[in-house]
């Protein structure tokens, strides 16, 4: 079994972002675009910086922010940003291709597809086609859109039926990147696979969800083979075990709950890619391969990746 190990958005070494914005109101007061231009290229600049430091430490697994391109999706705002910025978008694309990263996308809590509202569904179609046009450009053969399912209005029975009606009417193109996960309060683990199953799209486990919003005899397996390419999990532990906080993400992660949970899926022999989502980022990910190399006997491969 094999497991490469991957974080989110921000190297906490390099200390750069791709993340940078301005805000429509304040775009508004002067209307003048070059400054949405400026930022767009200092975001795909400090993306392929973060890629290169990923590459020399043998990091093959990243997930790009959703805010790459400020105010992309304002529903009554429109402009490409594609074409213009092409060469840069081919400057990351070969990192990508040239080194075999795996990159998706994970959008905000802005995307809701089982929304009552008219105008969230629309605006999560623009949404959706964003993320698309970004991975896209980036020429990424896999393109992984990760959804959790959404609003519970009217319960969940309906909120599945208005997910499928919603999701029946997404492009292909669109349909074929969507990867559900569950939730921590809502959409359990086992109602995500039924979804999946039913959509014949992939599931990723999130396992800390998981533990907040548990559902017994779930099927690791069954998850693992929603997938056509290789399985992905999210991992992440609690801030503290207080009620309060224990929803949200530490800072590092538990090397004894990592360890324990590997335990549990070992013998299914799958390989696995699991994106650590901690706060201290890259930070996390070489602070828990550090205790894994002194309380197990994993193989490493590199800096990230390990037979078990």
């Amino acid at each position: 079994m094999k497991i490469r190990l991957g974080y989110v958005g921000i190297s906490k070494t390099i200390d750069i972002t791709s993340s940078k914005t301005i805000t429509y109101t304040n775009y508004l007061k002067s209307k003048d675009f070059n400054k949405i231009k400026e930022i767009i290229i200092t975001n795909l600049n400090n993306l392929k910086e973060i890629l290169i430091y990923n590459v020399k430490n043998n990091i093959h697994f990243f997930r790009i922010t959703s805010k790459l391109i400020p105010l992309a999706t304002i529903s009554d705002f429109s402009f490409d940003y594609i074409k213009p910025y092409q060469k840069y978008y081919n400057e990351i694309a070969k990192i990508i291709k040239e080194n075999n990263l795996r990159i998706d996308v994970h959008p905000d809590q802005y995307a809701v597809l089982n929304s009552t509202k008219k105008e969230v569904v629309e605006n999560t179609f623009k949404i959706l086609e964003y993320n698309y046009n970004i991975l896209n450009a980036l020429k990424i053969k896999d393109k992984v859109i990760i959804l959790h399912i959404g609003s519970n209005v009217l319960g969940k029975e309906n909120s599945i039926k208005r997910f499928i009606n919603n999701f029946n009417k997404l492009p292909n193109h669109i349909k074929k990147c969507i990867v559900l996960e569950n939730d921590d309060k809502i959409y359990n683990a086992f109602d995500t696979l039924n979804l999946c199953n039913k959509l014949k799209i992939p599931m990723v486990l999130d396992v800390h969800h998981h533990i907040c919003n548990y559902t017994e005899n779930i099927n690791y397996e069954e998850i693992f083979k929603t997938w056509k390419i290789t399985p992905k999990i999210h991992f992440s532990s609690p801030k503290n075990k207080t009620k309060k906080d224990f929803r949200s993400h530490n800072d590092y992660i538990d090397s004894n709950s990592f360890i324990e949970f590997i335990n549990q899926i070992k013998h299914l022999n799958f390989d696995i890619d699991i994106m650590l989502e901690a706060k201290f980022k890259d930070d996390a990910l070489f602070k828990l391969v550090r205790e894994l190399k002194y309380k197990t006997n994993y193989k490493f491969i590199d800096e990230t990746s390990f037979f078990v």
